[in-house]
């Protein structure tokens, strides 16, 4: 009878041990993945040249990585143009990592990954003139 509890007792320990790594992975995995619903008020100002002048009517391409097990996520890419002042805003972006492209005539591309981490964002981004050919 005792030898049967101490087997019992030896079980246990065994399958404690086996689950409290599983437990542990699941933890720091669940750390690591940002709130879905965390948004950021991103706002994208676009100068250019060294005098810095705003561009307007340029196109600003803001791409989001794709969440393979998130369905929810339907929103990937978004295409936005900058008003008078070179400023566009997008006011619902998720947080973490996106991409902003930014094509304007007269000026050369520009594509950069960003971080969103904070509540209210702001982006600036200064375009270069494009080399001259002769």
């Amino acid at each position: 009878m005792k030898q049967l509890r101490n087997l019992q007792s030896w079980l246990l320990v065994f399958f404690l041990l086996l689950l409290l790594p599983a437990a542990a992975q699941e933890k720091k995995e669940a750390e690591e993945t940002p709130d879905e619903d965390a948004r950021t008020d991103l706002r994208i100002e676009v100068v250019g040249g060294k005098k810095e002048v705003p561009v307007d009517n340029a196109s600003v391409y803001l791409r989001f990585p794709r969440d393979s097990k998130s369905v929810r996520s339907k929103l990937l890419e978004l295409n936005l143009k900058t008003n008078a002042q070179g400023v566009t805003r997008y006011e619902i972006a998720p947080r973490g990592k996106v991409l902003i492209q930014v094509i304007a005539p007269g000026w050369k591309t520009f594509g950069r990954w960003y971080t969103l981490e904070k509540e209210k964002e702001t982006i600036r981004i200064q375009l270069e003139e494009p080399p001259r050919w002769y």
